[in-house]
């Protein structure tokens, strides 16, 4: 083998490895899955411990306090298993009865949609804790959180878009080859 290729297979096999650099940042959002199951818990007890007490809005606000801490739970997930199986390495659960349905097709576009849908979707919770809290809110408030709503639509409309034309794109280049 000659030096340059030498060098060069080191500085590739290098590149290739620096992936694994990345898996201490899943294992950190593993734990800060872990602090919002702790939220999680504390947001559930309020809701319990208040439960006779409270009025109708106050538990619904409660309620979609703990439906926005399962929705970024689930886009921690998404994250950690679809970025890990996509950027670092093969999770090998094809034959494992809890696979996810959604990871057997995941890729860096299919994520990027799914997460742009999670982000709307927590947004949108947001959206629906303000509008039962209107009363509380300024004018200005309430239009700016619609405006990042529409904002956060747009753009997931937009990745869903694009990654359908790239898609189309692919098929017509594959099936002229």
């Amino acid at each position: 083998m000659k030096p340059l290729e030498s060098i060069e297979s080191v500085i590739e096999k290098t590149i290739f490895w620096s992936r694994w650099l990345q898996a201490p940042m899943y294992v950190g959002l593993i734990v800060a899955l872990g602090v919002y199951v702790y939220q999680f818990m504390l947001e559930l007890i309020h809701l319990v411990s208040g439960a006779g007490t409270w009025s109708e809005n106050a538990v619904m606000l409660s309620v979609l306090a703990l439906i926005d801490v399962v929705m970024i739970a689930n886009l921690l997930i998404m994250v950690i298993v679809g970025g890990y199986e996509t950027f670092v390495s093969r999770l090998n659960l094809e034959k494992h009865p809890d696979q996810p349905e959604w990871l057997s097709h995941v890729n860096a576009s299919v994520l990027k949609v799914k997460l742009s849908t999670a982000i709307v979707t927590i947004s949108s919770i947001h959206l629906l804790r303000t509008f039962i809290n209107a009363e509380q809110m300024t004018p200005k408030t309430i239009t700016t959180q619609v405006v990042i709503h529409m904002v956060f639509i747009v753009s997931a409309i937009a990745m869903a878009y694009t990654d359908k034309v790239m898609n189309q794109a692919l098929h017509v280049s594959k099936g002229n080859h």
